[in-house]
């Protein structure tokens, strides 16, 4: 694929943060699928399902190492998206194989990645909003005390855009033309 046929969206490319990109890539998206399936097979052997510790060992070893070209060449056969990395990740894992996934549906790491990544998000976004609120709080108390004009702000003869106490360079206070 090229960058040309291909959907994008200008929000991811040019709006969104690095990190808020990384948070709905196919890495993390697929990277937490593998992550998910390794609790499953942890909780399976926990509740004394035929599950082995070195089968989990293995499909620790290979959690981040996501073999694309694998998933993608089963996508076109099986026309399904977990199911094409299941065996892509069967394929890295041989001896665990037979229990990625076991007992689950697609919904299971579907919904549940995408609770992840949403909470991701959304604490990414307090982060930044906090720090927003935080400069703006620090630029209305630097600022509170300088006059900003008497007239309605359409009708402001200095206004070219300067508002909310933002000093004028020109030695004009902003909204006394």
């Amino acid at each position: 694929m090229s960058d040309y046929d291909k959907y994008v969206s200008p929000l991811s490319e040019r709006y969104a943060s690095r990190e808020m990109q990384y948070i709905f890539s196919p890495d993390k998206k697929f990277r937490t699928w593998r992550r998910l399936w390794i609790a499953l097979a942890e909780t399976e052997r926990e509740l004394g399902l035929p599950v082995t510790e070195e089968q989990i060992e293995e499909l620790k070893a290979h959690a981040e190492d996501v073999n694309y070209d694998v998933a993608r060449a089963r996508e076109k056969e099986v026309r399904h998206d977990v199911m094409s990395h299941v065996y892509a990740y069967g394929v890295q894992c041989p001896a665990a194989k037979g229990i990625i996934h076991l007992g689950a549906t697609s919904c299971y790491v579907g919904d549940n990645t995408d609770i992840i990544i949403m909470t991701e998000a959304l604490k990414l976004v307090r982060v930044k909003l906090l720090n927003v609120l935080a400069k703006l709080a620090e630029f209305a108390e630097e600022y509170k005390d300088m006059p900003t004009g008497l007239y309605p702000l359409s009708a402001c003869p200095a206004d070219d855009g300067r508002k909310a106490g933002h000093p004028v360079d020109d030695g004009i206070e902003a909204g006394f033309g």
